[in-house]
Protein backbone atom coordinates (compact mmCIF):
# COMPACT_ATOMS: atom_id res chain seq x y z
CA UNK A 1 0.00 0.00 0.00
CA UNK A 2 1.50 3.37 -0.99
CA UNK A 3 1.89 5.81 1.60
CA UNK A 4 2.37 9.65 1.84
CA UNK A 5 5.30 10.51 3.99
CA UNK A 6 2.90 11.60 6.87
CA UNK A 7 1.24 8.31 6.96
CA UNK A 8 4.79 6.69 7.36
CA UNK A 9 5.40 8.72 10.26
CA UNK A 10 2.44 7.49 11.93
CA UNK A 11 3.72 3.90 11.48
CA UNK A 12 7.39 4.06 11.21
CA UNK A 13 8.36 7.43 12.98
CA UNK A 14 9.48 9.50 9.96
CA UNK A 15 7.59 13.05 11.44
CA UNK A 16 8.94 16.10 10.47
CA UNK A 17 10.72 14.79 7.68
CA UNK A 18 7.54 15.32 4.82
CA UNK A 19 8.97 17.07 0.93
CA UNK A 20 7.03 17.20 -2.02
CA UNK A 21 10.02 15.11 -3.92
CA UNK A 22 10.20 12.78 -1.14
CA UNK A 23 7.96 9.16 -1.04
CA UNK A 24 7.99 6.49 0.96
CA UNK A 25 6.91 3.06 0.69
CA UNK A 26 5.28 0.46 3.05
CA UNK A 27 5.15 -2.83 2.10
CA UNK A 28 5.01 -6.64 3.20
CA UNK A 29 3.85 -10.27 2.79
CA UNK A 30 2.24 -12.23 4.98
CA UNK A 31 2.66 -16.27 4.28
CA UNK A 32 1.35 -19.19 6.30
CA UNK A 33 -0.14 -22.40 6.05
CA UNK A 34 -0.65 -25.64 7.27
CA UNK A 35 1.93 -28.61 6.16
CA UNK A 36 3.88 -31.55 7.03
CA UNK A 37 6.94 -32.24 6.70
CA UNK A 38 9.40 -35.38 7.55
CA UNK A 39 13.37 -36.04 7.19
CA UNK A 40 14.61 -39.20 7.73
CA UNK A 41 17.20 -41.44 6.89
CA UNK A 42 21.31 -41.64 8.44
CA UNK A 43 23.54 -38.39 9.02
CA UNK A 44 26.59 -40.71 7.84
CA UNK A 45 28.80 -40.93 4.86
CA UNK A 46 30.45 -43.93 6.01
CA UNK A 47 27.98 -46.05 7.12
CA UNK A 48 28.00 -45.54 10.88
CA UNK A 49 25.90 -47.15 13.18
CA UNK A 50 23.61 -45.20 15.32
CA UNK A 51 23.27 -42.20 13.62
CA UNK A 52 19.67 -41.70 12.37
CA UNK A 53 17.91 -37.91 11.36
CA UNK A 54 14.08 -39.45 11.21
CA UNK A 55 12.24 -36.38 12.59
CA UNK A 56 8.71 -35.24 11.19
CA UNK A 57 6.41 -32.70 12.31
CA UNK A 58 2.85 -31.58 11.15
CA UNK A 59 1.27 -28.28 11.81
CA UNK A 60 1.51 -24.47 11.23
CA UNK A 61 3.98 -23.36 7.98
CA UNK A 62 5.17 -20.02 7.40
CA UNK A 63 7.52 -18.42 4.89
CA UNK A 64 7.21 -20.95 2.20
CA UNK A 65 5.82 -19.23 -0.47
CA UNK A 66 7.98 -16.06 0.60
CA UNK A 67 9.22 -15.16 3.61
CA UNK A 68 7.92 -13.03 5.97
CA UNK A 69 8.99 -9.60 5.84
CA UNK A 70 7.87 -5.86 6.51
CA UNK A 71 10.06 -2.74 4.99
CA UNK A 72 10.19 0.43 3.97
CA UNK A 73 11.51 2.27 0.92
CA UNK A 74 11.70 5.57 -0.17
CA UNK A 75 13.38 7.90 -2.55
CA UNK A 76 14.21 11.59 -2.61
CA UNK A 77 14.33 13.91 -6.16
CA UNK A 78 17.79 15.69 -5.82
CA UNK A 79 17.42 17.27 -8.74
CA UNK A 80 19.53 16.80 -12.30
CA UNK A 81 17.84 13.29 -12.62
CA UNK A 82 19.56 12.43 -9.48
CA UNK A 83 17.56 10.57 -6.52
CA UNK A 84 18.56 9.06 -3.16
CA UNK A 85 16.99 5.98 -2.34
CA UNK A 86 16.64 3.83 0.54
CA UNK A 87 15.34 0.46 1.84
CA UNK A 88 15.34 -1.00 5.18
CA UNK A 89 13.26 -4.61 5.34
CA UNK A 90 12.68 -6.56 8.37
CA UNK A 91 12.57 -10.56 8.26
CA UNK A 92 9.89 -12.46 10.95
CA UNK A 93 8.48 -15.67 11.29
CA UNK A 94 4.96 -15.56 11.53
CA UNK A 95 4.14 -18.36 13.80
CA UNK A 96 5.78 -16.14 17.11
CA UNK A 97 6.75 -12.94 15.17
CA UNK A 98 10.51 -13.26 15.75
CA UNK A 99 13.30 -11.42 14.08
CA UNK A 100 14.27 -14.18 11.32
CA UNK A 101 18.05 -13.93 9.36
CA UNK A 102 20.01 -14.45 12.99
CA UNK A 103 17.66 -11.97 14.77
CA UNK A 104 18.71 -8.90 12.80
CA UNK A 105 16.37 -6.19 12.72
CA UNK A 106 16.32 -5.52 9.04
CA UNK A 107 18.17 -8.83 8.12
CA UNK A 108 16.23 -9.24 4.58
CA UNK A 109 17.75 -5.51 3.64
CA UNK A 110 19.27 -2.58 4.62
CA UNK A 111 20.72 -0.42 2.40
CA UNK A 112 21.00 3.68 0.95
CA UNK A 113 22.02 4.49 -2.21
CA UNK A 114 21.81 7.50 -5.15
CA UNK A 115 20.48 6.39 -8.55
CA UNK A 116 20.09 8.03 -11.80
CA UNK A 117 17.79 6.94 -14.55
CA UNK A 118 21.09 7.84 -17.69
CA UNK A 119 23.95 5.73 -15.07
CA UNK A 120 22.35 3.09 -12.60
CA UNK A 121 21.84 2.44 -9.20
CA UNK A 122 25.09 2.50 -6.33
CA UNK A 123 23.89 1.07 -2.98
CA UNK A 124 25.80 0.87 0.41
CA UNK A 125 24.60 -2.09 2.88
CA UNK A 126 23.09 -5.70 3.29
CA UNK A 127 21.45 -7.02 -0.08
CA UNK A 128 21.03 -9.65 -2.01
CA UNK A 129 24.08 -10.64 -4.60
CA UNK A 130 23.74 -10.48 -7.67
CA UNK A 131 23.30 -14.45 -8.58
CA UNK A 132 20.14 -14.08 -6.29
CA UNK A 133 18.85 -11.49 -7.90
CA UNK A 134 19.52 -12.34 -11.72
CA UNK A 135 19.17 -16.33 -11.71
CA UNK A 136 15.49 -15.63 -10.33
CA UNK A 137 14.00 -16.19 -14.16
CA UNK A 138 15.36 -19.58 -13.71
CA UNK A 139 13.72 -20.75 -11.31
CA UNK A 140 9.67 -22.15 -11.86
CA UNK A 141 9.32 -21.41 -7.72
CA UNK A 142 10.97 -17.89 -8.12
CA UNK A 143 14.03 -18.59 -5.50
CA UNK A 144 10.97 -19.29 -2.69
CA UNK A 145 9.23 -22.77 -1.63
CA UNK A 146 11.33 -24.10 0.61
CA UNK A 147 12.94 -26.63 -0.52
CA UNK A 148 11.42 -26.39 -3.88
CA UNK A 149 13.58 -23.54 -4.98
CA UNK A 150 16.81 -23.44 -7.08
CA UNK A 151 18.96 -22.22 -4.15
CA UNK A 152 19.05 -25.88 -2.83
CA UNK A 153 21.24 -27.12 -5.68
CA UNK A 154 22.29 -23.58 -6.32
CA UNK A 155 23.46 -22.35 -3.31
CA UNK A 156 25.11 -19.16 -4.38
CA UNK A 157 21.42 -17.97 -5.73
CA UNK A 158 19.47 -19.31 -2.21
CA UNK A 159 18.09 -15.72 -1.41
CA UNK A 160 22.42 -15.43 -0.59
CA UNK A 161 22.79 -11.58 1.40
CA UNK A 162 26.25 -10.03 2.05
CA UNK A 163 26.55 -7.68 4.95
CA UNK A 164 29.36 -4.20 4.38
CA UNK A 165 28.05 -4.36 0.54
CA UNK A 166 28.89 -1.61 -2.11
CA UNK A 167 26.59 -2.91 -5.49
CA UNK A 168 26.46 -1.15 -8.55
CA UNK A 169 23.74 -1.75 -10.94
CA UNK A 170 23.55 0.14 -14.56
CA UNK A 171 20.45 1.03 -16.30
CA UNK A 172 18.62 -1.12 -18.73
CA UNK A 173 19.67 -0.76 -21.83
CA UNK A 174 17.52 -2.82 -24.54
CA UNK A 175 16.88 -5.47 -22.09
CA UNK A 176 20.88 -5.85 -20.68
CA UNK A 177 21.65 -5.12 -17.18
CA UNK A 178 25.28 -5.14 -15.55
CA UNK A 179 25.78 -5.78 -12.07
CA UNK A 180 29.04 -5.61 -9.57
CA UNK A 181 29.02 -5.85 -6.05
CA UNK A 182 32.01 -6.13 -3.38
CA UNK A 183 31.58 -6.85 0.38
CA UNK A 184 34.27 -6.10 2.50
CA UNK A 185 32.98 -8.87 5.27
CA UNK A 186 30.11 -11.20 3.97
CA UNK A 187 28.64 -12.26 7.77
CA UNK A 188 28.54 -9.32 10.48
CA UNK A 189 30.70 -6.67 11.03
CA UNK A 190 34.00 -5.77 9.56
CA UNK A 191 37.11 -6.76 11.41
CA UNK A 192 39.47 -4.57 12.12
CA UNK A 193 43.46 -5.61 10.62
CA UNK A 194 45.60 -5.81 14.20
CA UNK A 195 48.72 -6.97 15.01
CA UNK A 196 48.78 -7.93 19.02
CA UNK A 197 51.02 -10.08 20.55
CA UNK A 198 49.74 -10.99 24.78
CA UNK A 199 51.67 -13.00 26.85
CA UNK A 200 54.33 -13.93 23.78
CA UNK A 201 50.82 -15.23 21.94
CA UNK A 202 49.83 -14.28 18.30
CA UNK A 203 46.27 -12.93 17.89
CA UNK A 204 46.93 -11.25 14.44
CA UNK A 205 43.34 -10.41 13.20
CA UNK A 206 44.84 -9.95 9.64
CA UNK A 207 42.76 -11.14 6.53
CA UNK A 208 39.54 -12.63 9.21
CA UNK A 209 37.20 -10.49 7.26
CA UNK A 210 35.34 -13.07 4.31
CA UNK A 211 35.38 -10.89 1.56
CA UNK A 212 33.26 -11.57 -1.75
CA UNK A 213 32.66 -10.16 -4.95
CA UNK A 214 29.38 -10.53 -6.94
CA UNK A 215 28.62 -9.94 -10.55
CA UNK A 216 26.37 -10.60 -13.29
CA UNK A 217 24.95 -9.93 -16.77
CA UNK A 218 21.03 -10.16 -17.49
CA UNK A 219 19.15 -10.40 -20.57
CA UNK A 220 15.25 -9.46 -20.56
CA UNK A 221 13.01 -8.77 -23.21
CA UNK A 222 9.95 -10.24 -24.82
CA UNK A 223 9.58 -14.03 -24.14
CA UNK A 224 13.23 -14.82 -23.05
CA UNK A 225 15.19 -13.94 -19.87
CA UNK A 226 18.74 -15.10 -19.25
CA UNK A 227 21.15 -14.71 -16.85
CA UNK A 228 25.21 -15.26 -16.39
CA UNK A 229 26.51 -15.23 -12.29
CA UNK A 230 29.77 -15.22 -10.86
CA UNK A 231 30.31 -14.99 -7.13
CA UNK A 232 33.27 -15.60 -5.02
CA UNK A 233 34.06 -15.36 -1.27
CA UNK A 234 37.13 -15.82 0.43
CA UNK A 235 36.05 -17.85 3.48
CA UNK A 236 38.26 -16.83 6.07
CA UNK A 237 38.62 -20.55 7.21
CA UNK A 238 38.70 -23.93 5.59
CA UNK A 239 37.53 -27.40 7.15
CA UNK A 240 40.53 -29.71 6.65
CA UNK A 241 38.97 -32.51 9.23
CA UNK A 242 36.39 -32.78 11.36
CA UNK A 243 33.00 -35.22 12.15
CA UNK A 244 29.32 -34.89 11.33
CA UNK A 245 27.43 -35.21 14.54
CA UNK A 246 23.72 -35.17 15.29
CA UNK A 247 22.20 -33.34 18.44
CA UNK A 248 19.55 -35.69 19.63
CA UNK A 249 17.53 -32.96 21.06
CA UNK A 250 16.72 -30.78 17.96
CA UNK A 251 17.89 -33.64 14.97
CA UNK A 252 20.41 -31.27 13.80
CA UNK A 253 23.27 -32.36 12.12
CA UNK A 254 26.47 -30.28 12.52
CA UNK A 255 29.90 -30.43 11.32
CA UNK A 256 32.55 -30.09 13.98
CA UNK A 257 36.30 -29.57 12.04
CA UNK A 258 39.34 -30.85 13.44
CA UNK A 259 41.40 -28.10 12.24
CA UNK A 260 41.48 -24.73 9.85
CA UNK A 261 43.39 -23.53 7.17
CA UNK A 262 43.09 -19.74 6.29
CA UNK A 263 41.62 -17.69 2.94
CA UNK A 264 40.24 -20.47 0.70
CA UNK A 265 38.23 -19.02 -1.83
CA UNK A 266 34.73 -20.74 -2.71
CA UNK A 267 33.53 -19.74 -6.44
CA UNK A 268 30.80 -20.23 -8.49
CA UNK A 269 29.36 -19.54 -12.04
CA UNK A 270 26.16 -19.86 -13.09
CA UNK A 271 23.69 -19.54 -16.57
CA UNK A 272 20.36 -19.91 -16.37
CA UNK A 273 16.92 -18.41 -17.92
CA UNK A 274 13.59 -18.57 -19.02
CA UNK A 275 11.70 -18.76 -22.19
CA UNK A 276 7.88 -17.94 -22.15
CA UNK A 277 5.92 -20.35 -25.21
CA UNK A 278 2.90 -18.99 -23.81
CA UNK A 279 0.95 -22.17 -23.39
CA UNK A 280 3.74 -22.89 -20.82
CA UNK A 281 7.59 -21.22 -19.82
CA UNK A 282 10.68 -23.13 -19.72
CA UNK A 283 13.43 -22.47 -17.67
CA UNK A 284 16.88 -23.94 -17.35
CA UNK A 285 19.55 -23.80 -15.36
CA UNK A 286 23.62 -25.00 -15.09
CA UNK A 287 26.52 -24.07 -12.80
CA UNK A 288 29.32 -24.88 -10.57
CA UNK A 289 30.72 -24.63 -7.33
CA UNK A 290 34.20 -25.21 -6.08
CA UNK A 291 35.53 -25.26 -2.32
CA UNK A 292 32.81 -25.05 -0.64
CA UNK A 293 28.95 -24.17 -0.21
CA UNK A 294 27.78 -20.16 -0.12
CA UNK A 295 24.70 -21.11 1.32
CA UNK A 296 23.30 -24.06 3.98
CA UNK A 297 21.49 -26.73 2.17
CA UNK A 298 18.62 -27.09 4.96
CA UNK A 299 16.07 -29.23 4.89
CA UNK A 300 13.42 -29.23 8.08
CA UNK A 301 15.65 -28.22 10.41
CA UNK A 302 18.97 -30.04 9.29
CA UNK A 303 21.86 -28.15 7.82
CA UNK A 304 25.37 -29.89 7.40
CA UNK A 305 27.81 -27.02 6.26
CA UNK A 306 27.60 -23.62 7.70
CA UNK A 307 27.30 -20.76 5.32
CA UNK A 308 30.52 -19.46 3.05
CA UNK A 309 32.57 -22.23 4.62
CA UNK A 310 35.26 -23.40 2.43
CA UNK A 311 36.04 -27.41 2.00
CA UNK A 312 38.91 -28.02 -0.12
CA UNK A 313 38.45 -29.93 -3.48
CA UNK A 314 35.05 -29.95 -3.64
CA UNK A 315 33.35 -29.69 -6.78
CA UNK A 316 29.52 -29.53 -6.94
CA UNK A 317 27.54 -29.12 -10.76
CA UNK A 318 24.32 -28.50 -10.81
CA UNK A 319 21.29 -28.18 -12.77
CA UNK A 320 17.56 -27.14 -13.19
CA UNK A 321 14.79 -28.24 -15.44
CA UNK A 322 11.73 -26.82 -14.88
CA UNK A 323 8.40 -25.52 -16.25
CA UNK A 324 5.40 -22.76 -15.65
CA UNK A 325 2.22 -24.24 -17.15
CA UNK A 326 -0.64 -20.71 -16.66
CA UNK A 327 -3.86 -23.02 -15.39
CA UNK A 328 -7.41 -21.43 -14.63
CA UNK A 329 -6.52 -18.49 -12.07
CA UNK A 330 -2.84 -19.45 -11.42
CA UNK A 331 0.00 -21.42 -12.55
CA UNK A 332 1.29 -24.95 -12.53
CA UNK A 333 5.03 -25.20 -11.44
CA UNK A 334 7.31 -27.95 -11.49
CA UNK A 335 11.22 -28.04 -11.73
CA UNK A 336 13.77 -31.33 -11.15
CA UNK A 337 17.02 -29.70 -9.61
CA UNK A 338 20.05 -31.50 -9.02
CA UNK A 339 23.69 -30.73 -7.29
CA UNK A 340 26.48 -33.25 -8.01
CA UNK A 341 29.35 -33.70 -6.25
CA UNK A 342 31.52 -34.82 -8.56
CA UNK A 343 34.61 -34.29 -6.65
CA UNK A 344 34.42 -34.68 -2.69
CA UNK A 345 36.53 -32.15 -0.38
CA UNK A 346 40.00 -33.10 0.56
CA UNK A 347 39.43 -33.77 3.97
CA UNK A 348 36.46 -36.31 3.34
CA UNK A 349 37.62 -39.51 4.46
CA UNK A 350 38.60 -42.44 2.26
CA UNK A 351 35.36 -44.44 2.57
CA UNK A 352 32.87 -41.46 2.84
CA UNK A 353 30.59 -41.17 0.28
CA UNK A 354 29.24 -37.70 -1.13
CA UNK A 355 26.07 -38.68 -3.54
CA UNK A 356 24.32 -37.07 -6.13
CA UNK A 357 21.46 -34.89 -4.55
CA UNK A 358 18.32 -34.54 -6.28
CA UNK A 359 14.75 -32.42 -5.82
CA UNK A 360 11.64 -33.21 -7.68
CA UNK A 361 8.83 -30.40 -6.81
CA UNK A 362 5.61 -29.93 -8.13
CA UNK A 363 3.15 -27.07 -7.08
CA UNK A 364 0.56 -24.53 -7.24
CA UNK A 365 -0.62 -20.96 -7.07
CA UNK A 366 -4.50 -19.68 -7.56
CA UNK A 367 -4.90 -15.71 -7.42
CA UNK A 368 -7.89 -14.61 -5.22
CA UNK A 369 -7.05 -11.14 -5.95
CA UNK A 370 -3.73 -8.44 -7.09
CA UNK A 371 -2.45 -9.24 -3.78
CA UNK A 372 -3.67 -12.51 -2.09
CA UNK A 373 -3.38 -16.07 -3.06
CA UNK A 374 -3.73 -19.83 -2.34
CA UNK A 375 -0.86 -22.30 -2.96
CA UNK A 376 0.06 -25.79 -2.74
CA UNK A 377 2.95 -27.11 -2.59
CA UNK A 378 4.91 -30.81 -2.65
CA UNK A 379 8.67 -31.85 -2.85
CA UNK A 380 10.82 -35.28 -2.11
CA UNK A 381 14.27 -34.48 -2.21
CA UNK A 382 16.98 -37.57 -1.68
CA UNK A 383 20.43 -37.87 -0.56
CA UNK A 384 20.11 -34.29 0.76
CA UNK A 385 23.51 -32.89 2.27
CA UNK A 386 24.78 -35.36 -0.43
CA UNK A 387 24.75 -38.00 2.21
CA UNK A 388 23.91 -41.51 1.06
CA UNK A 389 20.97 -42.31 2.91
CA UNK A 390 19.10 -39.11 3.70
CA UNK A 391 15.66 -38.09 2.22
CA UNK A 392 13.50 -35.11 2.70
CA UNK A 393 9.77 -34.73 1.78
CA UNK A 394 7.50 -31.33 1.92
CA UNK A 395 3.80 -31.28 1.63
CA UNK A 396 1.74 -27.83 2.39
CA UNK A 397 -1.12 -26.05 1.27
CA UNK A 398 -1.04 -21.93 2.22
CA UNK A 399 -2.00 -17.98 1.93
CA UNK A 400 0.18 -15.33 0.84
CA UNK A 401 -1.12 -11.79 0.94
CA UNK A 402 1.39 -8.74 -0.05
CA UNK A 403 0.89 -5.35 1.21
Amino acid sequence: MKKTLLAAALIAGFAGVAQAETSVTLYGILDGGIGYQKVSGSSSRSGAANTSIDGKRVGLINGIQSGNRWGLKGSEDLGSGLRAVFVLESGFTLADGRHAQNDRLFGRQATLGLAGDSWGQLDFGRQTNISSKYLAAADPFGEGFDQANIGVAFTTSNTTRYDNMVMYQTPNFSGFQLGVGYSFNVDGSQSWDRDTTVGGIDLNTKDSNKKALTTGLRYANGPLAVALTYDQVKSGSSVTGGTYTLNPTTGAITLSPAAVSDNVTIKSLNLGGSFDFEVAKLHLAIGQTRDGLFQSQTFGDNATIRPFTGLDGLKVNSYLVGATVPLGNGSLLASWTMADPTDKPDSAGVNDEWDKQQTYSVGYTYGLSKRTNLYAIGSYAKHIHFLPDAKSTLVGVGVRHQF
